[in-house]
């Protein structure tokens, strides 16, 4: 893989050009106005405690966009009941689900409490998922793609739903029994990175610490022409057969994209680019980047593409061990 972006002196620099929507926060307010009025009781159900033994691992379910029932695991580290954790909201990468809570023990086994959101629509790639997308006629998971679902209009785009799932993942993990007031997390990478900035941007003080690996969704209009690799390309595939629906579509994505929404962040962030990544485009992750307001890091990599280092896993862990 070439480093075929920007330079890194241009990276430095780099914003981003798209116009921000003037009503975005009003509009968003609304969205989420409207889940919460549709929100019914969360569910947990503890799970498999044959096989997980002494760790709390529960089933659980939630109201997201438009009052959809969203499937997760909450877990907590063994011997941990009554006691209040810091706590850590996953979001997962695109074409992945939920999978199983063995795919999500390390941050249980340092301490932390994990609510694992799945993914609306998709777990049918590399991992699994168990939640459909009823706002797109999706009755379960399935294999991706879904970035042209709704594409016409805001408030019918897939993303959307997506990004109002995961702050209500946010909300819902603060009123679960043992989680420590004031000390949420999210982190994700690629979707998953894009869906922490946008729960971070969302959520106002809720969120204490976001972690986002080169995240997709940011700076869209900049992505679509210069990635060669899915899932942009399925935007722009589409839309060069659909002229006609260019212009409705590239406004749809101002209300979406993570860049712009990075503005509103007020949590300590630590994300990280690979300046050979292909799928997702280090100028759009210095977009973000250099939108947030918040105290802020950023791991580079130069020979890296589309994944981190193992080593940044123990840095992201003592990031939280420090922060949150």
């Amino acid at each position: 893989m070439p480093q075929f972006d920007l330079s890194p002196a241009e990276l430095a620099d780099y914003r981003i050009t798209t116009p921000e929507p003037p009503e975005l926060d009003t509009w968003w307010a609304t969205r989420l106005a409207e889940s919460r009025a549709l929100a019914k009781p969360i569910r947990l159900t503890r799970h498999e405690p044959g096989i997980y033994g002494p760790l709390l691992a529960f089933d659980l379910e939630f109201s997201g966009a438009g009052g959809d029932r969203i499937r997760g695991w909450y877990l907590r580290p063994p011997a941990s009941a009554g006691l209040e954790l810091p706590t850590v909201v996953t979001f997962v990468g695109y074409g992945g689900g939920r999978g199983l809570p063995i795919d999500h023990t390390a941050l249980p086994a340092a301490g932390f409490a994990v609510l694992v959101m799945d993914v609306r629509g998709q777990g049918g790639r590399w991992t699994i998922g168990a939640t459909g997308d009823p706002g797109g006629d999706s009755g379960g998971p399935e294999a991706p793609g879904v970035m042209t679902r709704g594409i016409a209009d805001p408030r019918t785009y897939y993303v959307t739903r997506l990004i109002t799932d995961a702050v209500r993942a946010v909300e819902v993990a603060g009123e679960l029994d043992g989680v420590a007031a004031g000390r949420i997390a999210v982190r994700g990478g690629s979707q998953g990175g894009g869906l922490a900035l946008a729960a971070a941007a969302l959520s106002g003080n809720a969120v204490k610490i976001c972690q986002a690996d080169v995240p997709f969704l940011c700076d869209f209009q900049r992505a679509i022409t210069l990635s060669g690799q899915p899932p942009y390309t399925e935007i722009a595939g589409f839309l060069a057969q659909h002229v006609d629906l260019v212009p409705a579509a590239l406004d749809t994505l101002r209300y979406v994209d993570c860049a712009l929404l990075a503005r509103r962040i007020t949590a300590r962030c630590l994300l990280s680019v690979g300046l050979m990544d292909e799928i997702c485009p280090p100028s759009t992750v210095y977009a973000a980047f250099h939108e947030i307001n918040a105290p802020k890091e950023l791991l580079v990599s130069p020979f890296g593409g589309h994944d981190v280092a193992r080593s940044h896993l123990e840095r992201q862990l003592g990031h939280l061990r420090t922060y949150l």
